[in-house]
């Protein structure tokens, strides 16, 4: 038979769990929906997706915000004794694992699912069993002081914890943070790791082009080289972006390897666009045949693995990632966002 002493702590700890669960989770994805990159997170994953539906900011407040309160309120009742703490804390509880399982259907209609929120929702789905057996089965006495103060201090530093590192850590990879320190004042970084056969880079640029126009002068934009061993003419293509960077028609040759259909993204074809863009075929050739080409491009791949990148196109708008294909309307809106903090 359980003691009365043994019961009231297995009540309060058995309910606190769960809530602590809830708070680390709800913590996390608060700091992933304020900061302007994710810190626990992956860009482009479930989190992302859910980041960008219509409930993910239910009155202009972060829906993790709300999961934070009400798990905070879950086990801040859970550690006061009494008969109507008890069944408020059942009522929360009912409430967020309603709350929960409505999430989880929607993470799977959406086919993504992101573990934080998983973690999160499936909390607020146990709190319900938790509350239900403390209230049919806790004594009214609860538990011990030292183990209702414990159990303050878990839930205390699991608000803590994730907040105050996920707030404190950097997002922007050193690579990135030297670039932008080397872009004049006034003026946004776009630093953009690129495949010219990925047809989501060819996609993704094509919307791009034009906000870089509408903001020429205004924008610093540098190219970094990840030719992909699935696409057969990334490398040459990668070797003739290089060069013609080197030769002063950077720009204009990113645009053509872009456009062109991709089947010309061989050595032929790239000279024939240097050709076009009226480059000295020479100086060209040599460029090509030079190894500080091949290991230019292997220290950009260097550094897009350095960087955390992990999918293409992987595009740095000053200190915001944005993974994969882009629309437009996003492309603006973080240049926007850069601009105005740089104050063009």
């Amino acid at each position: 038979m359980v003691s009365e002493k043994t019961a009231g702590a297995l009540g309060v700890v058995g309910s606190v769990v769960p809530a602590i669960a809830g708070v680390v989770a709800s913590a996390m994805l608060l700091v992933d929906y304020v900061r302007p990159a994710p810190v626990f997170c992956v860009e482009g994953g479930g989190c992302d997706a859910l980041r960008h539906t219509t409930i993910a900011m239910p009155l202009g407040v972060p829906l993790p915000l709300f999961g934070l309160v009400g798990f905070l309120a879950i086990g801040a009742v859970t550690l006061v004794r009494g008969e109507r703490m008890r069944i408020a804390q059942l009522g929360l509880s009912l409430v967020a694992g309603l709350v929960g399982l409505s999430l989880l259907v929607l993470q799977l209609r959406l086919g993504k699912f992101c573990p934080f929120c998983c973690v999160a929702d499936a909390s607020g789905i146990v709190s319900i069993f938790a509350a239900a057996a403390r209230v049919r089965f806790a004594p009214a006495a609860g538990a011990s002081r030292v183990v209702t103060f414990s159990s303050a201090g878990v839930l205390v530093a699991a608000i803590a914890a994730p907040l105050v590192g996920g707030f404190r850590a950097s997002t922007v990879p050193g690579v990135v943070r030297a670039e932008i320190a080397q872009t004049p004042r006034g003026q946004v970084t776009v630093l953009d790791f690129v495949d010219y056969e990925c047809p989501f880079c060819r996609m993704t640029n094509a919307e791009l082009e034009p906000v870089l126009e509408k903001h020429k002068g205004h924008i610093r934009v540098i190219r970094r080289q990840v030719p992909l061993k699935m696409h057969p003419h990334a490398m040459d293509a990668a070797r003739a972006a290089c060069c013609g960077e080197k030769l002063g028609k950077g720009d204009a040759m990113a645009h053509a390897l872009f456009t062109v259909p991709e089947e010309q993204l061989t050595r032929e074809g790239c000279e024939d666009i240097a050709r076009s863009l009226g480059l000295p075929m020479d100086a060209y050739r040599a460029c090509l045949a030079d190894p500080a080409t091949d290991s230019s491009i292997a220290a950009d791949k260097a550094e897009f693995q350095s960087a955390g990148g992990y999918a293409l196109p992987t595009i740095w708008v000053d200190e915001t990632q944005l993974v994969g294909a882009q629309p437009g309307d996003r492309l603006e809106e973080a240049l926007d966002v850069a601009l105005s903090k740089a104050g063009s």
